[in-house]
């Protein structure tokens, strides 16, 4: 009950076939590998940035302002 035996394997095969049809799985698998290609190409990428020495971070000058003069009456 728990494992397919060879007939429940060729059922699914024949029902995968009709659906995709036979030309479409090969096409289906290519554009899965460079998918992958081309996510390992991009963990590359980002690698190789990681090393490259970037320039500095640019920062903001603070100078405070000029007090403001408070003219209390009283």
């Amino acid at each position: 009950m728990g494992s397919f035996s060879i007939w429940h394997w060729i059922i699914v095969l024949v029902v995968v076939l009709l659906l995709f049809g036979r030309g479409k799985i090969p096409e289906l698998m290519g554009d899965v590998a460079k998918g992958i290609k081309s996510f390992k190409k991009g963990m590359t990428d980002d690698d190789s940035s990681d090393n490259t020495p970037s320039e500095e971070p640019k920062t903001v000058e603070h100078t405070p302002a000029d007090p403001v003069e408070r003219k209390d009456k009283v």
